[in-house]
């Protein structure tokens, strides 16, 4: 039940348990008084009338008046006290709307803020009224989200200044080796060292892309789209990829979607056994979601050690691996920031099956 519901019904029944204790303190009494007065009655005889009946017809008498009275008073008490606790119960559900609509609009600010493109944005409570405990709440949670907008603007910050002084070294690195590389006095050892410095600098360069993408998945989605999912695989998968790509259409960014799409496409290609196969299949699920697999043939393995292949920086091949362990933290990262959710299975005769579960557009 509902917190209004439990007030209403907690109301109804104090105000039902109060009325039936008030019914039957009256009945007690009632009929202690009506029993006392015709015993009164039944012992005197007033000067000057005619002689009452026998003591025995008045305690009759008495004692079915007694028993007509104490009927009436419980039926029609009953009935009555029935009517006013049905009144009571509406005034409580009206009176618990009016007691609760504060928290109402507590939680559609905090619906609000969570459904925003920008979870920090500048919206408040602001709530008016009496200084009680719904407004002390009311008031920490604007401190709450003034200290969470404080903490996005100064992450997206740190994101942009990153990405211009991370990359500007390593572009200027990169056009250093390459002018060196060309010279036609440079010799073929300086070109074999050039080529292995392209290569350290490009994984360097992927690394850093890999966090600052990582850095803005895991905030806020600044645009929202139909994205189709089927297209978005039929572009970022290589040839040799097998494709059963149904119709699925998700609701998100599309760049961090194709972002997610390559990297599982990517990370079924290279970590696989030679000869092996790669997998993707796109479909609409019966709840309106959008789903994503990617599955290979990849080597076994142990089904506890799935859990950490989504850690940052984790690679089970160290060696031979020339990623840098960030391809299912993006996937992961990137998939709860569209609300949707990962699931990895180790498949027994060797490989990994990676599900990606959307909101549908």
């Amino acid at each position: 039940m509902s917190l209004r519901l439990r007030l209403t019904v907690l109301y109804g029944g104090l105000f039902l348990l109060a009325g039936g204790a008030l019914l039957g303190v009256t009945y007690l009494l009632f009929t202690r008084q009506v029993g006392r007065r015709v015993t009164f009655v039944a012992g005197t005889a007033p000067v000057g009338l005619p002689l009452l009946p026998s003591p025995e017809s008045l305690d009759e008498q008495a004692r079915q008046v007694r028993e007509a009275a104490a009927t009436s008073l419980l039926t029609q008490g009953a009935i009555a006290l029935g009517a006013v606790a049905v009144l009571a119960a509406g005034l409580g559900w009206l009176v618990a709307a009016r007691a609760l609509a504060p928290l109402r609009q507590v939680t559609d600010t905090a619906r609000r803020i969570a459904a925003a493109a920008d979870p920090g944005g500048h919206v408040r409570i602001a709530l008016r009224g009496p200084d009680d405990e719904v407004k002390n709440l009311a008031d920490a949670f604007d401190v709450m989200v003034e200290r969470l907008d404080r903490s996005f603007d100064a992450q997206r910050r740190f994101v942009a200044n990153a990405s211009h002084e991370l990359r500007t070294p390593l572009t200027l690195n990169r056009s250093l080796v390459e002018v060196a590389m060309h010279r036609r006095t440079a010799s073929d050892d300086v070109r074999q060292l050039g080529g292995k410095l392209l290569r350290i600098n490009a994984r360097h360069e992927r690394l850093i892309s890999g966090l600052l993408l990582l850095a803005r998945s895991e905030s806020a989605l600044t645009e929202r789209g139909p994205v189709d999912l089927a297209a978005v695989v039929a572009h970022v998968a290589p040839p040799g990829v097998l494709q059963d790509l149904g119709e699925a259409t998700a609701l998100g960014d599309a760049l961090m979607l194709e972002r997610l799409a390559h990297n599982l496409v990517e990370n079924g290609i290279r970590h696989n056994v030679e000869g092996g196969w790669v997998r993707v299949t796109t479909r609409m699920l019966p709840s309106g979601w959008a789903e994503l697999a990617v599955a290979n043939s990849g080597p076994v393995i142990p089904p506890s050690e799935v859990p950490a292949l989504f850690d940052p920086f984790h690679r089970r091949a160290r060696v031979a691996a020339e990623g840098a362990g960030l391809g299912l933290s993006i996937v992961r990262s990137v998939a709860h920031a569209h609300g949707g959710e990962v699931v990895a299975t180790a498949r027994p005769e060797g490989g990994l099956a990676v599900v990606v579960s959307l909101p549908g557009a």
